[in-house]
């Protein structure tokens, strides 16, 4: 699905896009090309990581998600990747928020953002939080316990309220959350009580089937449970709700499709005719994960015998946290050899041999890949590694010095043909 002019345009066009701080806006014919450029004319004497946003893939992924899922808004979740660039480009094609803290929130604010246009969907919340997210005006917010609801009555008095349940599935998820977050079934009545005789309106229902969902089944148990508590509320007389908030889970993938149909099918079936339900989601990776490219300098290198031993600039204590934390399968890298081969730096027809690479800690668990065919390169060499904007530079940490946080961004825009 290709990117359209209008939506070119709007990107381009969007507050912290247009001159942003901080960030390279560039036209280029690829991903590749613009990073050959970024480092071709680099002025580094170190060679640091840094990742390359490319926007198409955004907007392409937006019209993915509005031709499968018209009805339903999107509420980028926050958490999966705050880059300033990639938040300015979701809200130019009219995508929401889902904030989970005041840091957050704040963050999203800060770009122009309007405060209705933002979820406070942690179900626990702190003291200090709560009061911030009043200030400023974010007035919808979960809740899954008696005691956030004394809370919010307290320091929120105003917010609208979903509450959150525990879907009966988890998908199969890669980061399962039912165990942390979720009323269960012989809660409902109890927390619908509660936020009522605190004079709250509960305007509907919140679920999240998990991280990485891999089952699209659980989508339509979930969506089963949350029309019972619709009906529950209705039985009690509260105000009718009319918001149904179906987290996230979804990947970009062929599974996107399944999920969509499911999702698509069991609203028609436990919610038919409802013209006044407002739907959204929090899809997180959907939007993130294949729009970033990481890039890592080579910074150091062994042989032994035929086996070639490599350290980069970036490692398991940061971008490629998600070895562990993510349960991310083996990661891809590519080499850009303008080193060791300049006349061919994608090494077509090059011997490879068997390769291990390393992180550029001091620790020997900071081993990104082993066994994994590379050309014989040197140091200042450099890999790239696809689809790394999933909690990458969002949960990696500061071990040793290195900071992930402090990886720049370098936001491509491809030429329309």
């Amino acid at each position: 699905m290709e990117m359209n002019q209008k939506n070119h345009q709007e990107v381009l066009g969007a507050p912290g896009i247009k001159g942003g701080k901080g960030v390279t806006t560039a036209a280029t014919n690829g991903v590749t090309d613009f990073i050959n450029s970024i480092i071709s004319t680099t002025k580094q004497e170190v060679k640091h990581p840094f990742y390359v946003l490319d926007s198409v893939q955004i907007v392409n992924l937006m019209e993915k998600w509005n031709h499968s899922l018209p009805t339903i808004k999107p509420f980028y979740a926050v958490k999966c990747n705050p880059e300033p660039s990639l938040l300015c480009t979701l809200a130019s094609l009219g995508a929401n928020f889902d904030c989970a803290s005041k840091i957050e929130i704040k963050t999203v604010l800060d770009l122009g953002v309007s405060p209705d246009r933002i979820i406070f969907a942690n179900p626990c919340k702190s003291e200090s939080d709560i009061i911030y997210a009043a200030t400023v005006g974010v007035n919808l917010a979960t809740f899954d316990s008696t005691d956030e609801v004394e809370k919010l009555g307290e320091f929120h008095p105003k917010c609208g309220l979903l509450m959150r349940i525990k879907p009966p599935e988890d998908a199969g998820a890669l980061w399962p959350l039912g165990d942390k977050y979720g009323a269960l079934p012989e809660e409902f009545l109890s927390l619908l009580e509660s936020a009522n005789a605190a004079n709250f309106i509960v305007h509907g229902v919140a679920f999240h089937v998990g991280s990485g969902a891999r089952h699209a089944r659980a989508y339509r148990a979930a969506i089963s449970e949350a029309k019972t508590v619709f009906s529950t509320a209705a039985n009690l007389g509260m105000a009718k709700m009319h918001i149904l908030d179906i987290g996230g889970g979804f990947t970009a993938g062929s599974q996107f499709e399944d999920a969509a149909i499911t999702i698509k099918d069991a609203l028609r079936t436990y919610f038919p005719d409802d013209q006044d339900l407002m739907l959204i989601s929090e899809p997180g990776r959907f939007f993130s994960e294949t729009a970033f490219t990481l890039v890592t300098n080579i910074i150091g290198k062994r042989v032994r015998g035929e086996l070639r031993e490599y350290y980069i600039s970036d490692g398991i204590y940061g971008s490629m946290n998600i070895l562990l934390y993510d349960h991310h399968t083996p990661l891809t890298a590519k080499p850009l050899a303008y080193t060791s081969n300049p006349d061919n730096p994608n090494c077509a027809g090059v011997k490879t041999y068997a390769s291990t690479v390393f992180g550029p800690t001091c620790d020997a668990l900071d081993t990104v890949l082993r066994n994994y065919q590379l050309p014989d390169l040197k140091v200042n060499d450099w890999l790239v590694w696809p689809d790394m904007g999933a909690y990458t530079a969002s949960t990696g940490t500061n071990f040793n010095g290195f900071n992930t946080t402090s990886i720049p961004t370098y936001l491509a825009h491809s030429i329309l043909k």
